[in-house]
């Protein structure tokens, strides 16, 4: 059975104490250190201040691209009370709202942001303004920056919060529903603008950099007009090519694919993994952008799915099974608190001519899906092998709100998948997928059925009960290996798990089929073997028009309402 002490880790909400949190010091006299300054009470100071006022940038070389990634080192500090937001939606028919949260010891207050300041998940836009001029004293760039208040950070005195309870990193996926951001008081975030779409590029040289607030947010937030100036230097990367994917190269550039979620199934390094892209490059995908926090440790080369690392946010423990297969009778209370599995409506879509295990020059529609999890309660799955098995028995568990275990049943096995790109325990029955016909009542092509579980994306922090500090954000440390005995595999509550258009699997096989209007079903919990408080929201459909002709095949996806992510 689960200990008191590991169920109560599954379900509280708060930062756990050791988990794998980065700090980032800033460095030199730490603007702020000290006594805080008199400030209207509940009410944060923010002030622009920079961790160095030289830096070097890598310019690195890569697939036929070059940039820089344009982290000046300039950091929002915070002081006499946290930032905080809630950001919203109500629908993807209605607009992000966004909310900042202002506590002054137990009294809570919210105050509703200014239309513009906030259109998306990304951070506060427009946020930060840079010019930068050569040595010649020409301006060769002026650009704007979001800024997410989530993005590394750190303490700038000794009495500042040990830890963060905040997120990290601000969610990419596009269809979250709501997201935390905040900085502690006392802390300091980096105000990076790098952009994760479009890399920019500055020649080998000197440069200085100038670093300011829009003053729409300085005033707003009472901030004072506190520049930044910061001398760059931009030197050739030293592991430029191939090889700079393994250690600095996607975190050097800034990239990341527009395709491939932060954390989600299928981000891997862009070298030595011998995966197939198809001849058509389509499914390749970009190395996602490394987190701030990760770069400044130098673990740049924990990318990708691994033994012991993430693709970027954080080291992730890995989670362990019960000792022993659960005895006694199998039993679901009725009021037990259960999970909430919802499917997003899939994107990213593209043609492929095959990944590992389909047949090179064929047409296949891959695409990315998300199922996650609405609460109050985690998903909690364990499996068990028998020698010389196969597959594993899996046990879904169940606990009331004081973390004790209480209940479990029987639901289904899990399997080892080889593939490239997978090689991983594989929970069946939890998703699947079909493409239907035009009236969404004739099944097409039918898909994947055996996932791995892993926190990879915050789908909406601000459902009931939700972690903001998931433990298995990964697939190295969430889903075994091939010589494992037991796995627990956990989606937490108010997030997702993606699995990427480049996933082996992630894809109908569509040669032959006729163009025109079809419609993808991602549909969790198919067989209902999965206990859940709700069992009518488990089905998202996204439409697609096919087009093209055999071997150049096209898709074209029309907007989910105000949400354009083809």
């Amino acid at each position: 059975m689960t200990s008191q002490k590991e169920s109560k880790r599954l379900q509280r909400t708060a930062f756990a104490a050791g988990a794998a949190l980065v700090v980032v010091a800033v460095a030199g006299a730490a603007p702020g250190a000290g006594a805080a300054p008199k400030a209207t009470p509940g009410t944060p100071q923010l002030k622009l201040i920079a961790a160095s006022k030289s830096i070097t940038l890598d310019r690195w070389e890569w697939d036929g691209q070059a940039g820089v990634s344009l982290d000046l080192g300039t950091y929002v500090s915070v002081d006499n009370a946290p930032l905080e937001f809630k950001v919203t939606r109500k629908s993807y028919k209605d607009p992000v709202v966004a909310q900042q949260i202002l506590r002054d010891g137990k009294k809570v207050t919210t105050k509703t942001l200014p239309a513009g300041l906030v259109s998306d998940f990304g951070g506060l836009s427009g946020f930060l303004e840079v010019s930068i001029k050569n040595k010649a004293g020409a301006q060769v760039l002026a650009t704007k920056g979001n800024f997410c208040p989530n993005n590394a950070s750190g303490r700038l005195r000794p009495d500042a919060p040990a830890t963060s309870h905040y997120p990290q990193s601000c969610p990419t996926n596009p269809f979250t529903l709501g997201s935390v951001w905040g900085v502690e008081k006392g802390w300091a975030a980096n105000t990076s603008t790098g952009d994760r779409d479009k890399p920019t590029d500055l020649p080998v040289g000197e440069y200085t950099a100038k670093v300011s607030v829009a003053k729409k947010y300085r005033d707003y937030f009472g901030m004072a007009d506190t520049p930044q100036t910061v001398k760059v230097t931009v030197r050739q990367s030293p592991e430029d090519g191939e090889g700079a994917a393994g250690r600095s190269s996607s975190a050097a550039h800034g990239m990341h694919g527009s395709k491939a979620d932060h954390g989600a199934h299928g981000a891997q390094n862009a070298h030595g993994t011998g995966h197939h892209y198809g001849t058509r490059g389509a499914d390749e995908p970009t190395p996602p952008a490394l987190s701030h926090a990760l770069e400044a440790r130098g673990l740049a080369h924990h990318l990708g799915d691994g033994r012991g690392h993430t693709d970027g946010s954080r080291i992730a423990p890995a989670l362990k099974a019960n000792a022993q297969r659960p005895t006694g009778r199998a039993s679901v209370p009725a009021n037990v608190p259960k999970p909430d599995l919802r499917s997003l409506p899939a994107w990213g879509f593209e043609i492929t001519d095959g990944e590992d295990g389909d047949v090179p020059g064929k047409d296949y529609l891959a695409f990315s899906a998300n199922v996650w999890n609405a609460g109050p309660a985690p998903l909690v799955v364990d499996g068990f092998r028998s020698p010389g098995k196969d597959l594993m028995d899996a046990y879904q568990y169940f606990y009331d709100a004081n973390g004790k275990q209480v209940g479990y049943t029987p639901t289904g096995t899990m399997e080892w998948d080889p593939r490239v790109g997978h090689e991983h325990w594989h929970f069946t029955d939890f998703a699947s997928y079909r493409l239907l016909s035009a009236d969404k009542k004739k099944e097409v092509r039918s898909g994947k059925e055996a996932f791995c579980l892993a926190n990879t994306d915050a789908v909406d922090y601000t459902v009931k009960n939700a972690n903001w500090h998931p433990y298995n954000t990964d697939l190295s440390t969430a889903c075994g290996e091939q010589n494992s005995i037991s796995v627990r595999e956990v989606l937490d509550v108010g997030s997702g798990d993606t699995y990427t258009q480049y996933r082996p699997g992630q894809s109908f096989d569509i040669t032959g089929l006729p163009n025109g209007t079809y419609y993808v079903e991602v549909l969790a919990n198919p067989a209902k073997r999965l206990k859940e408080t709700n069992l009518n929201n488990n089905t998202s459909l996204r439409k697609v028009v096919l087009g093209g002709k055999e071997g150049a095949r096209t898709v074209s996806v029309p907007p989910y309402d105000l949400i354009n992510a083809p």
